[in-house]
Order: structure tokens, then C-alpha cells, then sequence
């Protein structure tokens, strides 16, 4: 495969994240934490250290303290001679605005990509959950001779139907259309029940990428955002072709999500606890890295008939301890107090919650240093739930601190 030296990744970490609220409340979306021990932007730079893609710009704009941490502790020593992973606020050197969109973003920080001298960029999200060889879609796009080639993911026509951008195109795979969430998608050429969506992955040659950007700003009418506006502008002008998604998760369904739901970002954490588990935290030839705070083991305490702390099917973080507690179905972070004659089910809790006894939980997200009282039932009666919580549509309950506590780490 090919030498990733002669490419960089731009990784958008940006996004306000408002369909997540609460949960980014406090933190940049890609800051959110993620099966536990880890943040969401984590899979995405793990894809770039196991492609061996070892420049990482990753552009952030809102609440990116916790983000602009997490990396600084946990990803920057990683990096050897000549590498680097740089964090890139808004720096108004070409703009006097904030990242307008995804595209603007790139376009603001054009001096930092064009300085290192690359042939090849890759765009990438940081909120994306997906295991990916960066280093096969690179060999295409040269073999192929692109300007811009775009990953997809072939899906059911009927699940992409006004959520996923969808691409048209040939036997070739060259790109012939795009349209962003069409309530009647096109289909791919090669399973007509099926259409390619768009992950939001991209290589730009730098020579292309550079006019292309420039071009967009100078244009009013642009939103600036590589899928609404960059794709359909280009495919006339330029060689652009589609890329179909090699999995490295190793099982019989490919696994991509867009964690940008409440409800998405519910599932895909209740995808890591099966026996099986659909994406695999345990796969050492494509591991998930991040920076761990220093706890001791998770502990299990108590086991009278009537008192007994166990957790079945669940992922639980150092320094948690289940003191004759009941965990089943739930991801628990670090130093979380599940205490006697409590039962957590199908949830998540955040670092540092402690669960008071006789407390009842119930498809729930707990946010970091939620202290609940004694006998607490969450989950259980969701009319009564939304009076002090937020309550999505199917069900999920979302507790977070109260606003007027200081910042604490996480």
C-alpha cells in the first residue's frame, strides 16, 4: 500500500452539535465521551495512526477546552520526529468570521495545509464512529487519477431517504451526481436496491484542493460545506470518484455511524456490550487509542442474596466501583459509584456519577459529577421525567449538572 508521508488529515471537530444537546452543553461534539474510556474523536485519529497518516490538523471552534486537553495529553506524544497533530482554532488570518461551514474552515486555515508541502489532503470528521484504512482509498485515488475522490457506503435506499447525501454514479465509479438527504435517493449501478452515501470522508489533491476552496469563498451564494456545495460545483470540472468503504471492524455488516443523534449516539454505545460486540473495542490489529486518566481496577462488592454488586453485559471504567448494585446493558466511565440496592439499566453513565441507594435507572445518559440521591427513579415514567430532564422522542433520558458549577476536569 501506499507511504501516507506524502499526505496530511484535516480533521473537521468543529460542529456545535446541536442535536446532541446537553451532551454538548459543556464540550465540542467530538469531545463527547464514548464507550467509557474514550472521546468520540478518538476513532477517527485512531484511523489515521493505524493508515500510518501521521500530519493531523484538527480544526475546533466551540467549547473545545475538554477537546483541545484530551489531545494535547493523550495524542500529541504519539507523535515522532516530523510528525504532528495540531489543534486549529478560527485564526481570522483569512476571514474576519468564524468557520462558516466545513468547507470555509479549510479554507481559513489554506496557509497551514499549503505549508507542509503534501500532494494529497484528506478531510475527515471527527465525529464519525467507523474503522478505516485511509492507506486503500489513497492507492485508488492515484490509481484512478482523481482530483477528489469521496468514500461511501452502500446502504438500503429506503434507510437513506432524506438522512444520508447520496451519490450518483457510474459502472466507473466516477462521481456523476450529488444530493444532500433526497427523499427518492439514485441507486447504485451494481445493486439497484441499494445507493452509495456519502461518509464524509475525502482526498483532494493539494494542487486542486487550494482553487477549489478559493473559488467557494469568493462565491456568496455558498454555504461553504464540502457536501452541499464543493461536490456539486466540482464534478463537471474535475476528475472526482467514489470510493466503497473496505471495513476494518471485520464483521459480515459494515459498520459506519454518524453519531450526530441523541438516538444514534445512544446505539452505537449499546453496539459495544454484546458478547459479539458489533463495532469491536477488542480488535489489536486496528486498536482504538486515547489518553486514560490513572485509576484502579473497577471493583465488584458484596454478595449477600439481597445485596450483591455485579454488572452483566457492560462496560465499566477504572475506578468504578458497583457496591451491591446492579448493573445490566451499560457503559460506565471512570470512578462511578453504583451503590447498594441500585439498579442501572441500558445506559450510560459519564465519569464520576454516583448512583444513590435503592435508585432505579433506566435507558438513561448520565452526565460527568451527576450526584443522585437516594432512591431515584429515572426511566421509569418519562411524563414525570421531563419535568427536570430532557427526554427524546424514544425514550431516552439526559441528566446533566446544574449550569452554575464551575468547569471541572472531566
Amino acid at each position: 500500500m501506499r507511504d501516507m508521508q506524502d499526505a496530511i488529515a484535516v480533521v473537521m471537530a468543529g460542529g456545535q452539535g446541536e442535536r446532541l444537546w446537553p451532551l454538548t452543553r459543556d464540550r465540542a461534539k467530538p469531545a463527547v465521551p464514548f464507550g467509557g474510556v474514550y472521546r468520540i474523536i478518538d476513532v477517527t485519529l485512531s484511523n489515521c495512526i493505524n493508515s500510518g497518516l501521521r500530519r493531523i490538523f484538527v480544526l475546533t471552534q466551540y467549547k473545545a477546552l475538554s477537546l483541545n486537553r484530551h489531545i494535547r495529553r493523550g495524542w500529541s506524544p504519539l507523535m515522532g520526529w516530523g510528525d504532528f497533530i495540531e489543534v486549529l482554532p478560527p485564526q481570522m488570518r483569512v476571514s474576519h468570521t468564524w468557520y462558516q461551514g466545513t468547507a470555509d474552515a479549510v479554507y481559513q486555515n489554506i496557509y497551514s495545509i499549503g505549508s507542509e508541502r503534501s500532494n494529497f489532503v484528506f478531510v475527515l470528521s471527527g465525529d464519525h464512529i467507523y474503522k478505516m484504512d485511509y492507506r486503500k482509498m489513497l492507492d485508488q485515488h492515484v490509481e484512478t487519477g482523481a482530483d477528489v475522490t469521496v468514500a461511501v457506503i452502500e446502504i438500503d435506499a429506503t434507510e437513506a431517504a432524506g438522512q444520508f447525501g447520496v451519490l450518483e454514479v457510474d459502472l466507473d465509479r466516477r462521481i456523476l451526481g450529488f444530493e444532500e438527504k433526497p427523499a427518492d435517493p439514485k441507486r447504485s449501478p451494481v445493486h439497484p436496491d441499494k445507493c452509495l452515501a456519502s461518509m464524509g470522508v475525502y482526498i483532494f489533491n493539494t494542487q486542486s484542493l487550494i482553487p477549489i476552496l478559493i473559488a467557494d469563498a469568493e462565491n456568496t451564494a455558498s454555504r461553504h460545506d464540502f457536501g452541499r456545495d464543493i461536490l456539486p460545483q466540482i464534478l463537471h470540472r474535475h476528475r472526482v470518484w467514489s470510493y466503497n468503504f473496505i471495513d476494518e471492524n471485520k464483521k459480515e455488516a459494515l459498520y459506519w455511524r454518524d453519531v450526530g443523534t441523541i438516538d444514534a449516539y445512544f446505539e452505537a454505545n449499546m453496539d459495544l456490550i454484546a458478547v459479539s460486540p458489533v463495532f469491536n473495542l477488542y480488535d489489536k490489529g486496528w486498536p482504538i487509542s486515547t489518553w486514560q486518566h490513572q485509576y484502579p481496577p473497577p471493583k465488584f462488592v458484596f454478595s449477600d442474596p439481597g445485596r450483591m454488586g455485579f454488572a452483566l453485559d457492560s462496560l465499566v471504567s477504572g475506578g468504578s466501583i458497583v457496591s451491591g448494585g446492579r448493573v445490566l446493558r451499560s457503559v460506565l466511565g471512570y470512578d462511578v459509584r453504583v451503590n447498594s440496592y441500585s439498579d442501572v439499566e441500558d445506559s450510560i453513565l459519564y465519569n464520576h456519577v454516583n448512583v444513590g441507594r435503592h435508585s432505579r435507572i433506566r435507558r438513561a445518559i448520565i452526565d460527568r459529577h451527576v450526584d443522585l440521591p437516594e432512591h431515584t427513579v429515572i426511566g421509569y415514567d418519562l411524563e414525570e421525567d421531563s419535568k427536570h430532564y430532557h427526554v427524546t422522542e424514544t425514550g431516552i433520558v439526559i441528566v446533566v449538572r446544574e449550569e452554575s458549577m464551575l468547569e471541572e476536569p472531566e
